[in-house]
Parts: structure tokens; sequence; C-alpha cells
């Protein structure tokens, strides 16, 4: 776990959050401006995962360009598209490089507020979770969704603060998908997500992206909130493409 501005303890910040700009190779400048107003507006900046269209390392050098006019801390997890060419690594190295820090294997402390997120994985919601039963590759498939979960519950482990977020891509709870086709909920998110969420009372809010066409707001079974901040969601929901999120 590292640490960024200090420790303010009790003191509320507000969080940035946007998911889902799926940024191409003629995507140039594209978020430049509305990275500046959101470091005016915020006092950090989550970003929930599919941050570039196909995972080139073309696609992250030019967000990474636009990154760098963000003035505030940034904190980061990766989405499916990210992976789609299997240079994710890379595109990891390029954010970090803007000054991004993915929270895959560690957790960050901002402003007292502690920060832990992974990219997830899909899998299905309550009673329609997928289990662990019959073919190996059934078995490979949960293993690979409860690997996310437990990376989770122990980056949220971690930390130390009265009040944390998680941030991913996939989403933890079917509240956050509604408005996308019922036949594709099982790859939008798993509820081992918020499962693990739930072990813990500091986690003040989660935010993912992945579901374009899902619901704004949501909460856990325990009734921590989460927010869906793939930007096509945000901009419905509130006018503009971020979220602000009072933690």
């Amino acid at each position: 776990m590292s640490e960024s501005n200090g420790t303010l303890r009790g003191q509320t910040i507000t969080l940035a959050a946007i998911g889902d700009l799926h940024v191409t190779e003629t995507s140039e400048h594209r978020y430049r401006e509305l990275f500046v107003e959101i470091s005016e507006a915020a006092d950090a900046l989550a970003l929930c995962g599919d941050l570039t269209n196909f995972g080139k390392t073309r696609e992250a050098e030019i967000l990474a360009e636009d990154l760098r006019h963000v003035t505030i801390p940034i904190v980061a997890v990766l989405g499916n598209h990210d992976y789609e060419c299997g240079q994710a690594e890379e595109v990891a190295r390029i954010l970090q490089g803007a000054g991004v820090t993915i929270l895959a294997e560690q957790a960050v402390v901002i402003s007292g507020v502690g920060f832990a997120g992974v990219k997830g994985f899909l899998g299905g919601f309550g009673r329609g979770e997928l289990g662990a039963f019959g073919e190996s590759p059934i078995k490979a498939f949960v293993d690979a969704a409860l690997d996310e979960a437990r990376k989770l519950e122990n980056a949220l482990r971690s930390l130390k603060t009265e009040r944390s977020v998680a941030v991913l891509h996939y989403a933890p709870v079917a509240d956050t998908v509604v408005g996308e086709p019922l036949e594709i909920y099982p790859f939008l998110g798993c509820s081992r997500l918020a499962d693990a969420i739930d072990r813990f009372d500091h986690v003040s809010a989660v935010v993912h992206g992945h579901a374009h066409r899902g619901t704004y707001e949501g909460r856990t079974p325990r009734g921590t909130p989460v927010y869906n901040c793939a930007q096509m969601v945000v901009q419905a929901a509130k006018g503009r493409p971020y979220a602000l999120i009072e933690v």
C-alpha cells in the first residue's frame, strides 16, 4: 500500500470517476480538455477500465498524453478491452508513466481515503451466478472470477483507512446493469465482487464501468453505494461523462 497527499482523517474528498474511454489510434487529444475540467472539479480521478479500444500500445500512448494534463492523483483498473491485444502489462506501464496508479496489485491512500481495485470478471449475479461444477473449462472460468474477488478482498484488507473506494471494471451487482439485455447480464459482472466488498465496513463507495446501457446507481447486499461510471451511463444520468462522488 502506498500513500499520496498525506492523510486527512475525516475530511471529505470529491472523487471523479469515468470508465469506458475506448481510446483509439485516432483519438489524439480527445480527452485533454475533459481531464483539465475534472482536475478543477475533483480531488482525485478513478478510471474504471476499457481505457483503450483494443489494448494497443499506441492507444495507451495517446491516452497517456492527455492524462499528463491531469493535476490530481489518478487511480485506475484495466478492462477487458485493454487485454484484447495481449499487451495489458505494457498498457499499464505506459499509463503508469503518465502518473496513473494501477490498482490491480496494490492499494493506495489519497487524502485519507483508501483505494483498492481489480478488473473483476463475469459470471452472473445472485442465484444466477455460475458455480464451479462440471467440466474443467467451467471450473477454470469460475476460478478466474474467484481470483479477482480474492485480489480485491486482499487489497481492501490492507487498507487501514476509515473510508475507502473499490474501483472495478465489471459490475459487482445487478442493479447497475439494469437497462442491458437480460441475456447478457452474466457477462457484465458477478456477485463474488460484492461478496468481497461487503466483508469490510470501511468501503464507502464502489465505482465500475463496462455496462454501457446500464443504470447509474445501485447497492451491494449490505448497502454500500455502487456507481456505474461508464461514460455513456453517467452522461445520460448527470449530463456530463464523469461522476462526482463525495467520499
